[in-house]
């Protein structure tokens, strides 16, 4: 892999997190606390526990990535589905900011000449790349986990996080009209 393509993967690599966080949270400010605990069945995860498992997996992943295996010791996955009662929202959304750190400040300082460097994942060999690209997939299920939960919950005042129904074209009109622009409400396609 060449030292500017290994670059670019990952700057790409933090910036779809990036995107991925905002995305979370644009859905997540759209909740009302009792909503982050709420199922949609017995078996089913509420939002509060998509995001206790997330951070819970970003501080097992990403603590010392380089010299450690990614599945702590000390790790106790299991209870990362339950949720005490006493739980805050402020509480969970302090625990998912601070896994979020926690990636992006084992992400950043890395350099493509790290990329092909071998880790460990529950005693499984990766490349660093594979490592983030297990990461990147798993994040996004989750990720997608809480948009659909907070669509579903607020299905008649929802506030799209994409391109609004019927307005695609009125949306290509404008990066038409500002090429250069990014997105200002940050709308995938």
């Amino acid at each position: 892999m060449t030292e500017a393509l290994g670059q670019h993967y990952l700057e790409d690599s933090i910036a779809s997190l990036r995107a991925y966080q905002k995305m979370a949270e644009k859905a997540l400010d759209q909740l009302q606390d009792e909503e982050y605990f709420r199922t949609l069945d017995e078996e089913g995860n509420s939002v509060a526990v998509i995001m206790k498992h997330m951070a819970g997996n970003m501080f097992s992943r990403w603590t010392d990535f380089l010299t450690t295996d990614g599945e702590k010791p000390n790790r106790n996955r299991d209870m990362e589905f339950v949720i005490d009662p006493k739980t805050t929202v402020r509480e969970l959304r302090e625990y998912w900011e601070k896994g979020w750190q926690c990636v992006f400040a084992t992400l950043e300082p890395l350099g493509a000449d790290d990329l092909m460097t071998r880790v460990m994942i529950r005693g499984e060999e990766h490349t660093v790349a594979q490592a983030i690209n297990r990461q990147l997939m798993h994040y996004a299920n989750h990720i997608g986990q809480i948009v659909f939960l907070a669509k579903h919950f607020h299905a008649s005042d929802w506030k799209t996080l994409s391109i609004p129904r019927n307005r695609s074209a009125e949306f290509n009109i404008r990066l038409q009209n500002q090429p250069a622009a990014k997105d200002a409400e940050g709308a995938v396609e």
